[in-house]
């Protein structure tokens, strides 16, 4: 059942959790997902923290700020949001943080700076008087009506200084509210005790059977994929369902078919999930499609969209013989507008944009890792850049572990591989 307009004022944990609502009523069950989200601000610890104004309720009426000096602290989204909403009006605005400015096309993450926000960025390098500044706030304090804040410089061989401001705005994100636990079941927090620590299974570390979802489950890839977002963790929530059943209901993961245990049908299976998988393609790095291949030769298993640290913690990395197929950007050297590109498949490890890489696996050993070429379009059929070479890595591989029956097979294909593919491939 669904009930709405409920508010869960505290929980409990005896032998099942024990859910109070603020009307007095009591619900119980055995194990208890929360999806409540990030509801509270997060605020530094910074000695006088409590003079300054806070992103969820300041003022956003330009009119409010005129003529007034104003630092925002944080450089996410709503620190820019806010700075660039008082430029019209307010004398100068500083924007700081520990860290540089990290831009959403740069590190391909959605939480940092988009570029719908950055205009801000333009008034600090063409010189209109506002300022992002690296550096850490060691207090702020009131002196003669004005606030007077003490930082600390990133870059500047330790240098320090007092900056005056008539408002201080802290734009430093949310963090979970874990006020209605009770002492028993109060799930140990992580990130700066902003979101709780969870295992793979997105459980919490400390209390058996509590579950997260939602945005609570980037926790497990804080600013790597897309898990704090509707569009990555739209995944997660399918794969922690499949989770539970398999854990708690005994039945086997949801999305598993059997397949050949030949290079072409592990090829045939890869190449068909990376042109039409959703869930690889949104949560890049982090939700693997695997294959493995029975000791017996018998058969290959196909399971999709699990988590890589949850395949290595469950059964699945006992296997002697698998795959993980992922979707994954390559690493940025330089400007990600100038990137010198490689066509050729042989070198597909140097592709930077989204692309396909698979990795064979004994146990939570990596014995192997292949990249297919990026494309354009992210479509990777072509027979000469994505499907021959991906067929030569398998063929190498289960080579490697069949019985003398499979490898005669085996060595005909390779015959033919070679003559016409094997150069692309490796």
């Amino acid at each position: 059942a669904i009930r709405c307009n409920t508010r869960v004022i505290r929980v409990e944990k005896g032998g099942c959790f024990r859910l109070y609502d603020a009307e007095g009523n009591i619900f119980s069950c055995q194990r208890l997902i929360v999806a409540t989200g990030v509801s509270k601000p997060y605020v530094p610890q910074i000695p006088g923290a409590e003079l300054a104004e806070n992103y969820v309720d300041v003022s956003v009426d330009p009119e409010d700020f005129i003529n007034q000096r104003v630092l925002i602290l944080g450089k996410g989204n709503s620190a820019f949001e806010t700075a660039d909403n008082l430029v019209p009006t307010a004398a100068y605005i500083h924007v700081a943080s520990p860290n540089p400015v990290k831009l959403a096309w740069a590190t391909h993450y959605v939480g940092h700076l988009r570029a719908v926000n950055n205009n801000f960025l333009d008034t600090y390098q063409l010189k209109s008087q506002n300022a992002v500044l690296d550096c850490t706030v060691e207090r702020i304090e009131r002196r003669d009506g004005e606030l007077v804040v003490s930082v600390r410089y990133s870059h500047a061989n330790g240098e320090t200084e007092e900056l005056r401001y008539d408002r201080v705005i802290f734009c430093t994100g949310f963090r979970f509210d874990a006020s209605i636990f009770a002492e028993e079941c109060r799930p140990e927090l992580a990130i700066n005790d902003r979101f709780p620590a969870q295992t793979s299974e997105w459980e919490s570390v400390n209390v058996p059977g509590l579950y997260f979802a939602g945005t609570l489950s980037q926790a497990n890839d804080f600013k790597k994929a897309t898990s704090g977002f509707i569009h990555g963790f739209r995944y997660n929530v399918r794969a922690l369902f499949r989770m539970l059943e398999k854990k708690h209901h005994h039945t086997e993961w949801e999305a598993s078919r059997t397949i050949e245990p030949t290079p072409d049908g592990l090829v045939e299976a890869v190449i068909s999930r990376v042109n039409r998988s959703s869930a690889l393609w949104q949560q890049y790095g982090f939700l693997h499609d695997v294959i493995v291949v029975r000791d017996d030769w018998d058969h290959a298993v196909y399971h999709e969209e699990m988590p890589l640290a949850y395949v290595q913690d469950s059964e699945l990395g006992e296997n002697s013989h698998y795959y993980t197929i992922s979707l994954e950007f390559g690493k940025v050297k330089g400007d990600p507008f100038a990137i010198v590109r490689s066509p050729e498949p042989g070198k597909a490890e140097e592709s930077v944009f989204l692309h396909p890489v698979i990795r064979r696996w004994c146990g939570r050993q990596l014995i192997a890792e292949k990249h297919l070429l990026e494309d354009l379009f992210g479509e990777w059929k072509k027979e000469d850049a994505h499907v021959a070479p991906l067929r030569y890595f398998f063929m190498e591989h289960l080579l490697a572990t069949a019985d003398l029956e499979q490898q005669m097979q085996y060595d005909e294909v390779e015959l033919e591989l070679q003559g016409d593919f094997a150069q692309l491939a490796m």
